[in-house]
């Protein structure tokens, strides 16, 4: 692919001196802290153990699957696109002697290496707050169970990420755009719940796909059908963002 690496690198550069980075980085310190004061206050006020130290990041990842980490994600994907096109620096990158593809695909991967990177942030914040804070519950499967959980959290939240690069390159306004989002990931929640028969097919109630990973019986069957699933979708949005990309005027 023409000039993928030194494109990605300038996404990586672009991305890193952006404001939404560094408040993402404190809205997810924010609420790890949080989360271990209100179990903190709840096992000193009332002495109950509500969660373990690996039970904790568990707890976290939980909310942070359905409020910040796709809420950034939706933001990063809309300025990556959208903004540029808006500021009209996306003439300046597409000028560059890098094939479309590769621009799309380097911002597609550093869109990737965000939510990679904001899971991994917030799994050993929270694994360092649960150590801290509950260092006798701590085990080594619990740990291994933590890491397996928030590593299979990033491909469902990939897929989401990818419809909304193709909505970005199908709608002009970052703000339409982000409310159709919105509705789209409220959307397929409700569907999930009203048609749970076909739930598999609606991307955001796959958000939750780890447990399966960290359940006492593996459903391999299960596991495997949903990777089929979100892996065909992502290379089906991935394709139509592409092709809109490809064929906007600058």
């Amino acid at each position: 692919m023409v000039g993928f690496k030194p494109a990605f690198i300038n996404e990586i550069v672009k991305l890193l001196k952006k404001k939404k980075i560094v408040a993402a980085a404190i809205l997810s310190i924010l609420a790890v802290l949080i989360g271990q004061v209100a179990v903190t206050a709840i096992k000193h006020g009332l002495g109950l153990r509500v969660v373990g130290s690996t039970e904790f990041p568990l707890v976290v990842l939980s909310i942070f699957i359905y409020t910040i980490l796709p809420l950034f994600a939706t933001f990063v994907a809309i300025d990556m696109f959208n903004g540029e096109f808006s500021s009209n620096t996306m003439k300046i990158t597409l000028t560059r002697p890098v094939s479309r593809l590769g621009v799309y695909s380097a911002k597609v991967a550093t869109l990737a290496l965000f939510i990679l990177a904001n899971l991994m942030f917030v799994m050993i914040l929270s694994i360092l707050a649960g150590l801290l804070f509950n260092p006798s519950s701590a085990s080594l499967i619990g740990i291994i169970r933590v890491v397996l959980a928030y590593s299979a959290t990033f491909l469902p939240v990939f897929v989401f990420a990818l419809l909304v690069v193709l909505l970005s390159n199908l709608i002009r306004g970052g703000l339409a755009v982000f409310f159709l989002s919105i509705i789209v990931f409220i959307g397929f929640k409700f569907l999930g719940i009203v048609f749970s028969t076909y739930s598999s097919f609606f991307i955001t109630t796959m958000f939750d796909w780890y447990t399966l990973w960290i359940s006492e019986t593996m459903n391999g069957y299960k596991i495997f059908r949903q990777i089929l699933i979100m892996a065909g979708s992502g290379i089906m949005f991935f394709t139509a963002g592409y092709y809109l990309f490809d064929r906007k005027d600058i």
